[in-house]
C-alpha cells in the first residue's frame, strides 16, 4: 500500500484540534512526521487508525457492542432521546 501524506492543517481538522496542538504532539513523539522543508508531512496511516479499512470480523464486534450496549441500557438511550 502507497503512503499518502497529510499536512499538518489536513490532519487538525480530520483530528478536530488545532494545528498548534498537532505540532505539539509531533514535538512530544505523540504524532509521527517527517519535514519537508519548512512543513510537516503525516501519514493518513498514523492518525489512529481512522482511515484503516473496517473488516467483517470488525463489523461483527462492533454490532455485538452496540447491541450489549442497547440491551443494557435502553432505559436511559429511551430517556436522554427525550430530551
Amino acid at each position: 500500500m502507497a503512503k499518502e501524506y497529510i499536512s499538518t492543517t489536513q490532519a487538525a481538522k480530520i483530528l478536530g484540534i488545532s494545528r498548534i496542538a498537532v505540532f505539539n504532539q509531533i514535538k512530544e513523539g505523540r504524532l509521527r512526521a517527517q519535514k519537508v522543508g519548512r512543513n510537516y508531512v503525516i501519514d493518513r496511516n498514523d492518525i489512529g487508525g481512522i482511515f484503516r479499512t473496517i473488516t467483517t470480523s470488525d463489523k461483527r464486534r462492533i454490532n455485538k457492542a452496540v447491541g450489549k450496549v442497547i440491551k443494557d441500557y435502553s432505559s436511559a438511550l429511551k430517556k436522554l432521546g427525550k430530551e
